[in-house]
């Protein structure tokens, strides 16, 4: 049997680092400090991921030094370009050191050498011993390191190319040999080290100077026999400074680093310490991953979970939960849909660490957990009935809209809830990447929940859930019950704290009902009307195609943006805008700005929105229609936008397309289920810039809100110096546009692409906007010094948002909290407004015994299905409740419209 031969994988630190940094530069990582973790958090995943995985023998990270290296007394010039490290990145440089440290892996630097010469000492000595090399790292540098024994491992390869890079692979992605990549990076140079190279050589020019003559001395000792002038020309003038980037580009394989083989061979990680260090940081999942690795048992002792199999036990765990200050609950079901879900189990928890499982007998397959044992549940319903309805039995879960809206399919109202941990922990982190369960037991109880997949398995040797014993089963079931009631416990005090009890007691807890009766009525689909628009689009899309086509002069993929790049920007020859890694840009973006340029343009963003309706709407509405009720039932969930607006899903109607011809029909297809009634549809007017006028205490705005004056008619007056009777269509559009633009924060850069002017002309209208609306300055300007302040901002009603990044170093990331800072308390406000007059309304409806449904929630819009005789009464009642929803310096204003189907209800 061949021996294994051993591998050695030498990470390149600060490769790896920038990467995860910038990766997520956008919308980065934070701890529960604010604190940006995005890059360690990537390299702690990629190591580890490399541990258990890779399983190297021989593993170490190498880092460059912190002061000047040998290069830089070559070439004082040498990465003169490159940018000062970022404060939020430095920063976590020492708890990368403690990850090391942790996870028991060697750390190697040098002074006065790079951490390529490290790396190019060590690969040369393993090596030597018959080991293979995985230099971890894309950097093309180290492509000259490559040879039999030692590859490049690339960890940010995509789907379609390998992660090792070889001989053959350098060859493949650089068009030369591994001997000759020094050779390439001194004809060509390298931007981000600041080696200069030959000027007006490229990558394809040196690939073919190199196949032709093997190598730059060669290159420059046959200059006369090379074609072309100026490239001679420049190859002779540059001749030294082609020499000097050799040697700055030569990787040293003989640096003293004074480290052998056995000084980073890999040992075995402190669990412990590596516990520890996971738990600082936050990263729960992954605390749970490594734990579950290593076998780490969960402590059950401390729990005390029954299963309740017997009448008499049933009877007195209800009498228990009747005298009890709070019932945490929770369902098993058949599926995470709540309106098909069928119940197999209760679970339940009044105390921590205890509580009690009721399982039912369910005949429907491997959704069976308990076969032959448990209750009826016709019967249970009826004994837990007494409990469940009782609005004096304070009540508690995890998404407990999720449990009730099955229990109301059964006939089970729930009543008195009083908290909700997913709502709870949303308003104290509404930011927060995850609120489910387990990861909110890990951060807020430091408790890890027990994973599924302990009770069955994973891959082949799953289980059914029958097969699992039902001591197990119990554990896994009343853990969600019980971890809901702690954190309850937990946050509930916290959220008051906070000061927003009336956010949680007032709106938050109460919608729950409101969105449950919205998800449950579902929505009516006229399916022949979008079947019909479907066909619509599909010919229209084809022959979007032929023009298409035609213009390119061949066919191609559409789709593909590497086949329309080359037409674009080679053929066609068309200005390019950005280079991303697999060419120029053909996102929307990168389209819009060229629209003007050719038609084909044009066709491609006309096909684009076209195949976006017809596969997200007009093909995917009918397939969400419930077979069971004949409608399509969304789900709202208040935990998604950080404002505090409702979102929804499956499908997701705040995203009906609205600013197209085409994208408006599609609802024409929301009609009313039963004949002789109609859709009403109330939207609030201009509602956040109504919020600005009151929050702003802008005098001019104000008195055009009083004086019912169009708002942005009134802007653009200022704009372009006219009266309001001259104010075309054209110049209205142009002012909204700025009245939202600015109030949101956007600057001359952003105004100059919308409007289509010059950047002096945009800060010239920002300049005249200000100077109608001083208010709005003042007030977008101290609501910013306030937020740096208090690390918040808060709603008219309370409503809380942290903004960590306010004082960071990083501009794009302190300008993004500044706007946010700014749109929470608008937006946030918005979103209070609309939820407190859901509430009112649906209250009124059910008092006033209407049959009317309030059936859809769309940013600043309700929607209803009514009987044509409660029109007039609903529509009093819509008004009235949204008017009222909360009371304004200015007068709020609602459009309605009613209308055979949503469209035309507009």
């Amino acid at each position: 049997m061949a021996k294994k031969i051993k591998t050695v994988y030498l990470i390149d630190a600060f490769a790896e680092i920038y990467r995860f940094y910038f990766a997520m530069f956008r919308n980065p990582l934070t701890n529960s400090k604010g604190e940006n973790i995005s890059a360690i958090f990537g390299f702690a995943r990629s190591l580890y991921s490399i541990l258990k995985n890779k399983s190297p023998d021989y593993i170490a990270v190498v880092f460059d030094p912190k002061g000047p290296t040998f290069r830089h007394k070559m070439y004082k010039e040498y990465k003169a370009t490159r940018e000062k490290m970022p404060d939020d990145l430095r920063s976590q440089l020492p708890m990368i050191d403690k990850l090391l440290k942790a996870l028991n892996i060697a750390r190697l630097d040098l002074d006065g050498y790079e951490a390529d010469d490290i790396i190019g000492t060590m690969a040369g000595k393993a090596e030597k011993e018959g080991f293979e090399v995985l230099m971890v790292t894309a950097d093309k540098d180290f492509a000259q390191l490559v040879t039999k024994k030692v590859v490049m491992y690339n960890t940010r390869a995509k789907a379609d190319e390998s992660n090792l890079i070889d001989i053959e692979g350098v060859k493949k992605k650089w068009g030369v040999s591994p001997g000759q990549i020094r050779d390439y990076l001194a004809l060509v140079g390298d931007t981000s080290d600041n080696v200069p190279g030959v000027r007006g050589v490229g990558p394809k020019g040196a690939v073919k100077l190199l196949a032709e003559y093997g190598s730059l001395e060669e290159v420059l000792n046959h200059v006369n026999d090379i074609s072309g002038e100026k490239l001679k020309e420049n190859l002779l003038n540059d001749a030294e400074v082609a020499r000097l980037s050799l040697d700055l580009v030569t990787i040293r394989t003989d640096a003293p680093v004074g480290v052998e083989m056995k000084d980073i061979i890999r040992k075995e990680f402190d669990l412990t310490e590596l516990t520890d260090l996971l738990k600082e940081l936050e990263f729960w999942n992954m605390l749970e991953e490594i734990q579950g690795d290593s076998g780490v048992e969960y402590k059950k002792v401390k729990k005390n979970y029954e299963a309740v199999l017997d009448q008499k036990s049933l009877e007195k765990i209800i009498e228990t939960m009747k005298k009890s200050k709070l019932v945490s609950f929770d369902l098993e079901t058949t599926s995470i849909n709540p309106m098909q879900a069928e119940i197999v189990g209760f679970s339940f928890s009044i105390k921590p660490d205890q509580g009690w499982y009721v399982p039912i007998v369910y005949s429907g397959g491997d959704g069976n957990l308990f076969r032959e044992e448990g209750h009826d549940l016709e019967k249970l319903l009826d004994e837990l009935r007494p409990i469940l309805e009782d609005p004096d039995i304070p009540k508690c879960g995890q998404n407990i809209k999720y449990d009730n809206l099955i229990l109301s399919r059964y006939g089970v109202n729930v009543m008195g809830v009083l908290s909700d941990s997913i709502i709870l922990a949303f308003l104290l982190k509404p930011d927060a990447r995850s609120y489910k369960i387990d990861y909110l037991s890990m951060e807020h109880l430091k408790y890890q929940m027990q994973p599924i997949t302990d009770l069955i398995g994973t891959g082949k040797d799953q289980r059914s859930m029958a097969d699992v014993p039902l001591e197990d089963i119990t554990f896994y079931a009343v853990e969600d019950a019980d971890v809901a009631l702690q954190l309850v416990n937990k946050l509930q005090p916290v959220v008051e704290a906070e000061g927003m009890s009336g956010i949680l007691h007032d709106i938050e807890i109460p919608l729950i009902d409101v969105l449950l009766r919205m998800e449950k009525s579902g929505v009516y689909l006229d399916i022949k009307h979008l079947n019909k628009m479907s066909t619509e689009v599909t010919k229209e899309i084809k022959k979007i195609e032929k023009n298409i086509f035609k213009h390119a002069g061949e066919e191609f993929s559409i789709n593909s943006p590497k086949q329309l790049s080359v037409i674009l920007f080679e053929k066609l020859g068309l200005p390019p805008s950005r280079k991303t890694k697999t060419g120029y840009s053909t996102d929307h973006q990168a389209m819009e700005s060229l629209k003007e340029e050719h038609e084909i343009v044009r066709n491609v963003l006309e096909y684009r929105m076209y195949s976006k309706l017809r596969s997200t709407y007009l093909e995917a509405l009918p397939e969400l229609v419930d077979s069971n009720t004949g409608r399509i039932h969304s789900s709202f969930s208040q935990t998604v936008a950080a404002t505090g607006r409702l979102s929804s899903s499956n499908p997701n109607f705040q995203n009906i397309p609205i600013k197209t011809d085409v994208g408006r029909r599609i609802r024409h297809a929301f009609i009313p289920e039963a004949t002789g009634w109609k859709i009403l549809a109330a939207d609030y007017s201009q509602i956040e810039l109504r919020i600005m006028a009151h929050l702003s205490d802008d005098p001019t705005m104000i008195q055009a809100f009083l004086d019912d004056e169009d708002i942005h008619s009134i802007t653009a007056c200022g704009l372009y110096k006219v009266g309001l009777d001259e104010v075309t269509a054209q110049m209205r559009n142009a002012a909204k546009t700025v009245n939202f633009a600015i109030m949101y924060g956007a600057r001359a850069f952003r105004i100059s692409g919308a409007l289509g002017i010059s950047m002096k002309d945009a800060s010239d209208t920002i300049d005249e906007y200000f100077n109608r609306f001083p208010g709005l300055n003042d007030f977008i300007v101290n609501t910013i010094a306030k937020a740096r302040e208090d690390k918040f901002v808060t709603t008219i009603l309370g409503r809380k948002r942290y903004l960590n990044e306010i004082d960071s170093s990083n501009f794009n990331l302190r300008q993004s909290a500044e706007r946010i800072a700014v749109n929470t308390q608008l937006q946030g406000s918005a979103a209070d407004m609309i939820k407190i007059a859901m509430i009112r309304i649906d209250k009124r409806i059910r008092e006033e015994n209407l049959k009317s449904m309030m059936i859809l929630q769309v940013h600043d819009e309700l929607v209803f299905e009514v009987p044509s005789e409660e029109l007039e009464v609903l529509q009093e009642l819509v008004v009235s409740e949204m008017v009222g929803a909360m009371e304004l310096k200015v007068p709020v204003k609602v459009d309605v419209g009613i209308g055979k189907d949503w469209f035309d209800a507009h």
